[in-house]
């Protein structure tokens, strides 16, 4: 059986070390609208225990915690900055997440800007990419 690489290159180990050592999440692109991916994801991250800071400057709250503008307006440490922005959109986080000193940028599903995900790499972020944190923990944790 051939088995194809993920363009990030991470094991399932990996990713399982990735879910168990971080725990702060900014979630950008966050909605307080049940219906959208990123809602349901972070309810889950909520659920299982994770610090989760919704990200969205169109949004004062999202499912009872305070939302942020930026990452950079978190007033606390970040770990892994998850992404549910059109990739056109993701460099600026890429940006936000270097500056913050987060250690892993989440490029969820449709999210993906080789450009980006290269900037990620290159200042030297663990960069996950065309993966869900939901369906990765509940597949390697849960």
């Amino acid at each position: 059986m051939v088995r194809i690489m993920p363009v990030d290159r991470l094991t399932d180990e990996d990713i399982k070390e990735i879910l168990t050592k971080n725990k702060r999440i900014a979630l950008v692109g966050a909605s307080p609208r049940p219906e959208r991916a990123s809602n349901d994801v972070m309810r889950y991250l909520l659920e299982k225990g994770y610090e989760v800071y919704p990200v969205n400057p169109r949004y004062e709250e999202v499912l009872g915690r305070k939302c942020y503008p930026s990452v950079l307006d978190i007033p606390d440490e970040v770990d892994i900055v998850d992404l549910f922005v059109r990739p056109e959109f993701t460099m600026e986080y890429i940006e936000q997440a270097v500056e913050k000193g987060a250690k892993v940028v989440w490029f969820q599903f449709n999210t993906y800007s080789r450009e980006a995900f290269r900037k990620a790499k290159e200042a030297g972020l663990t960069a996950v990419a065309h993966r869900c944190m939901k369906q990765e923990h509940e597949r390697l944790i849960d």
